[in-house]
């Protein structure tokens, strides 16, 4: 029997990769642009999981492909730590600025979301002289096996990979006022019972938990976060890996915080920031990123030359398109586009998040979690050609993450997607 292209792939595939490796797709990917995906068979596919978050510039944009061929030109690799370069510090200086807060900032270079996570982690322990570390249930922050002890969810992420790192301690994530109670109560019962606040060298949390549902920081629960660090001289750790560059309809999703006043001390970025290109960053108030010695930060590949060019491409691009705001209206529409399915799809329980960072979660009659229908309703659209991604403790919801470039006709096309797949017609 003759088999397919992406059938035989799929059979090298297990031959030759791990089962811990999961794999969402039974196809290969063979070219894309923009929300458009072809795989290796010619089936087109409009892309609303944008490689988990990492294409709001979409796939192969012109002004990053050309900044990455002229950097290919010059040199690819020097290892920064060995000889630098100046592009470098002109990115850091760019995420300075563009970063919440007037205060004086810094900015490394990292390769992963993850390596990122950690090297926060030891900035704050370095700067702190501290060593325990408050995260939230649902979190995610990496796989590495630190920043996997950060996530708060433990399937697949965590399930037979312990003991993990100590003393790290996770409470209830704040996105409503009953949550921000539970939240309180879990930090005091936690600074009484198992270590005092002077132990505590960071609290870190993402503003929309991404894995975790498209859960929201609740506002009041950002100011308290905020008065709990200034009050024990805790590092406050925002985790915009997910959230970052224009995804919640501002640069950065604590901007929306910034009439508050609240600002991290540090901040952890990555996904989208080179347009599919691998780097990371984090950025801080100078005093705490300067605290590590020379040597205690970096990696041989952390800010490739490469992922630098396409970083101030996806930076100017973000500017000149106005791609925030391009967000936050096509997230309108699709938010509109739900709530009118409500009345036909009664499993919609919630529609939620900022700007294009939309996720739609799903119960069944008796208001429990229905992953199964999400499931189906992931698997209705794969067919009809649309990527869904699905997230959630409980795998019960579907999030939307759109290249915020995509082309007005082809959004609306995979509109039309979604309703078959939600209504099963």
């Amino acid at each position: 029997m003759k088999h397919s292209l992406n059938e035989s792939l799929m059979a090298r595939k297990a031959a030759a990769t791990p089962r811990g490796v999961g794999v969402m797709g039974t196809f290969f990917a063979d070219r894309a642009t923009n929300a458009e995906l072809w795989d290796v068979e010619g089936r087109r596919y409009i892309d609303f999981a944008g490689g988990i978050a990492v294409l709001n510039t979409g796939h192969r944009h012109p002004k990053v492909v050309a900044a990455i061929q002229a950097q290919l030109e010059r040199f690819t690799h020097t290892c920064y730590q060995v000889v630098p370069y100046e592009s470098y510090i002109a990115l850091a200086e760019k995420l300075n600025q563009l970063t919440p807060g007037t205060h004086a900032k810094k900015t490394a270079l990292f390769s992963t979301g993850a390596e990122a996570v950690e090297n926060a982690i030891k900035i704050a322990r370095y700067a702190t002289k501290r060593s325990g570390v408050i995260a939230f249930g649902g979190g995610f922050h990496g796989r590495s096996l630190f920043a996997v002890s950060l996530t708060g969810k433990v399937q697949p992420y965590k399930a037979g990979f312990g003991p993990f790192a100590p003393e790290v301690y996770h409470v209830p994530f704040p996105s409503d006022e009953t949550s921000l109670a539970d939240a309180k109560r879990a930090i005091y019962q936690l600074f009484k019972c198992d270590l005092e606040p002077s132990r505590v060298a960071a609290i870190i949390f993402e503003p929309i938990q991404g894995e975790g549902g498209f859960n929201t920081l609740h506002r009041e629960a950002a100011k308290w976060l905020r008065q709990l660090c200034d009050e024990h001289g805790i590092v406050l750790i925002a985790d915009e890996i997910q959230t970052g560059f224009g995804r919640t309809g501002k640069m950065f999703a604590m901007d929306h915080f910034a009439d508050d006043g609240i600002t991290p001390d540090l901040m952890t970025i990555a996904k989208s920031l080179a347009g599919g290109l691998t780097l990371s960053a984090v950025t801080g108030r100078a005093e705490l990123m300067d605290a590590p010695a020379p040597g205690g930060l970096g990696g041989t590949y952390a800010g490739s030359p490469l992922a630098v060019a396409a970083a101030h491409a996806v930076i100017e691009v973000m500017a000149e398109e106005n791609l925030p705001a391009r967000g936050a209206q096509l997230g309108n529409q699709l938010k509109a586009h739900l709530t009118a399915l409500q009345g036909r799809v009664p499993q919609i329980a919630d529609i939620r998040g900022w700007g294009a960072m939309v996720a739609a979660e799903f119960r069944n009659a008796e208001g429990n979690p229905d992953a199964d229908f999400t499931k189906k309703v992931q698997a209705r659209a794969l067919e009809r050609g649309l990527i869904l991604l699905s997230c959630g403790v409980d795998g019960n919801v579907l999030r939307f993450l759109f290249p915020l470039t995509i082309e007005q006709p082809i959004f609306n096309e995979a509109l039309e997607i979604l309703e078959q797949a939600l209504t099963g017609s």
